[in-house]
């Protein structure tokens, strides 16, 4: 069973390797996507369809705004990952 820990490293790699103006954030469960990390409304769409991709999500829109930050993502992975 995959720990939220590692859904939260995960969103850390991808916020790194496809958000350039994250790189060198800190990242951690509280930072805010939109003000402290910088994530634009095209760059948080592209995280969090390749999030889906990875996980096997489908995360239905209406959710997509309440995810402020790293720690909701994860959250939001988690609970619409398929049962393992």
């Amino acid at each position: 069973m995959i720990t939220r820990e590692e859904v939260l490293a995960q969103i850390r790699t991808v916020i790194e390797e496809n958000v350039q103006d994250m790189f060198g954030t800190d990242l951690q469960e509280d930072t805010v996507l939109n003000a402290e990390g910088n994530v634009d409304s095209m760059g948080f769409i592209l995280v969090v369809t390749k999030l889906e991709g990875i996980y096997n999500v489908k995360i239905p829109d209406e959710e997509w705004y309440e995810i402020r930050t790293l720690g909701d993502l994860a959250d939001v992975i988690l609970k619409y990952m398929p049962e393992q």
